[in-house]
């Protein structure tokens, strides 16, 4: 069940990177952000403010230097490293930019993995799962295909599908559109949001194309949320 509240609470988060000469460069200075429940809010921001390196310590992929992140009633940021990506794994949804398909895996494989690192669907259920997922996603023709046999339109659409898996509650895509053409980034946002509206997933998206701007229930500005917008990257 989870917990009530926000499903996304960031309290004085930070981050740096070390420089050569033994210095540091803080890209992230995030004093307060919450996310309510389900919805999409979309954070709006030029390239290299900041928007992909927030994603992945809301994601648990990176660690912020300072702060606390809480997702679903969970301080991320309290948990070692494994128990990190075991938390992503069952309670978050990440679709990527660049897809991050296995590329020797079908689109079917792809899914159905992503099941198989969670352990939270039962095994005899996953296949099934997927099937239905990436029908959904309009891919039931595609399940055998390898990502360098679907259009990139079809492979993002994987990426939804195995983003949608494990059935979490919160959903962050970074660019989702940003590889796209026009036409096929409309459609594959439209399928985005309309599978997370009907499962009442939290979605959260950063882009700074306009198409995606407007497409939410909630706009936010990287540059207001992030005090160090102007020298991060």
């Amino acid at each position: 069940m989870t917990p009530a509240g926000p499903v996304l609470s960031l309290r004085g988060v930070t981050k740096s990177f070390p420089l050569a000469d033994g210095g540091a460069l803080q890209v992230l200075d995030v004093e307060h952000l919450e996310l309510p429940g389900a919805g999409c809010t979309v954070i709006k921001g030029r390239s290299g403010s900041g928007k992909t390196t927030l994603l992945n310590l809301i994601a648990g992929v990176s660690a912020p230097t300072g702060g606390t992140i809480v997702v679903h009633g969970t301080e991320i940021t309290a948990l070692p490293e494994a128990r990190r990506d075991r938390f992503r794994a069952e309670r978050i949804g990440y679709v990527f930019q660049t897809f991050n398909l296995l590329p020797a895996f079908s689109a079917l494989e792809n899914v159905v993995l992503a099941m198989m690192f969670a352990r939270t669907v039962p095994r005899r259920e996953q296949r099934p799962r997927a099937r239905a997922i990436l029908g959904r996603l309009g891919l039931g023709a595609r399940l055998g295909h390898t990502p360098g046999q679907l259009s990139r339109g079809e492979q993002q659409r994987v990426a939804i599908a195995r983003a949608l898996a494990n059935d979490p509650p919160l959903i962050l895509a970074d660019e989702p559109c940003a590889s796209l053409d026009a036409a096929t980034a409309r459609e594959v946002l439209a399928v985005l949001l309309a599978v997370c509206r009907e499962a009442a997933k939290t979605l959260l998206v950063v882009s700074h194309d306009e198409a995606v701007l407007g497409a939410g229930d909630r706009l936010l500005d990287m540059a207001t949320i992030n005090a160090r917008a102007e020298a991060a990257g």
